[in-house]
């Protein structure tokens, strides 16, 4: 591994605009330069539980990121409403700038705002490999499960994109360093700001830890940048080998 620049947008996502928000997107980040690039969670249409009004059925957003990924030569991940068939999804989608992509859909569906009722729930862990990093992908409400991104030594960053609200946003932050720090993994946690079609309010409460729990993001205009460090990861894992002594479980 190679150390890695990512990238992520803190953004007021347009209530169910696609347009304006990959405009936006466009905009804000048009003389990017990372590795890797994260967008908040359903960042095309807020986090909504209407599928059926704003749902990707054609791959529109995943066209876009696509074509986003490939012109400016960067990877690209995030989540989008997505119809599959008769059902629905929360989909996290990592596109890399040839086109091919891999996705994950969120398992913890947040049943506090009916998501469950709405949405059917993915059953995988998905870990993509990307420049010899290996990240575990992450929606929002699973940053509340520790046993499901615990790390068996199969990964060295968790990617958690959320539209996680003011009123329990200690929590979000509080839970980003816990997940860090157990799993000796790097975590960047990215969280839209704003306010949403609902009259939530979202903080600026985006953040990369370390394996040891630092924080080690900066922050200009609404981006947020880390450098994820290799040797330093190898270091502290060879150091503090607290993984080994982990507990045995299996993941239903």
């Amino acid at each position: 591994m190679r150390n890695l620049q990512i990238a992520g947008l803190n953004f007021d996502i347009q209530w169910e605009n696609k347009k304006s928000n990959f405009e936006k997107i466009e905009g804000d980040l048009s003389n990017i330069e990372s590795d890797l690039l994260i967008l908040p969670e359903m960042f095309s249409t807020g986090f909504h539980m209407d599928p059926e009004k704003i749902a990707d059925c054609t791959e529109e957003t995943l066209n876009w990121m696509k074509t986003f990924s490939k012109e400016r030569n960067i990877a690209i991940c995030g989540s989008a409403s997505i119809k599959e068939g008769e059902l629905f999804y929360n989909r996290f989608y990592f596109v890399l700038p040839d086109g091919t992509y891999q996705f994950y859909d969120k398992k913890h569906l947040f049943s506090y705002s009916g998501e469950d009722d709405r949405y059917d729930a993915g059953n995988d862990r998905v870990i993509v490999t990307y420049k010899g990093w290996r990240f575990l992908l992450q929606i929002c409400y699973d940053l509340r499960f520790p046993v499901f991104s615990r790390n068996t030594e199969d990964y060295d960053v968790i990617l958690y994109v959320a539209n996680w609200p003011k009123s329990r946003i200690d929590a979000w932050t509080t839970l980003l360093k816990a997940r860090a720090i157990e799993n000796q993994a790097y975590v960047f946690g990215l969280n839209r700001i704003g306010t949403d079609g609902n009259n939530l309010e979202y903080p600026e409460s985006s953040y990369c830890f370390s394996a040891d729990g630092k924080e080690v993001s900066t922050k200009t205009n609404n981006i947020i940048s880390a450098v994820l460090d290799a040797n330093k990861l190898q270091e502290f894992r060879t150091k503090f080998p607290f993984l080994s002594d982990r507990d045995e479980f299996l993941i239903r």
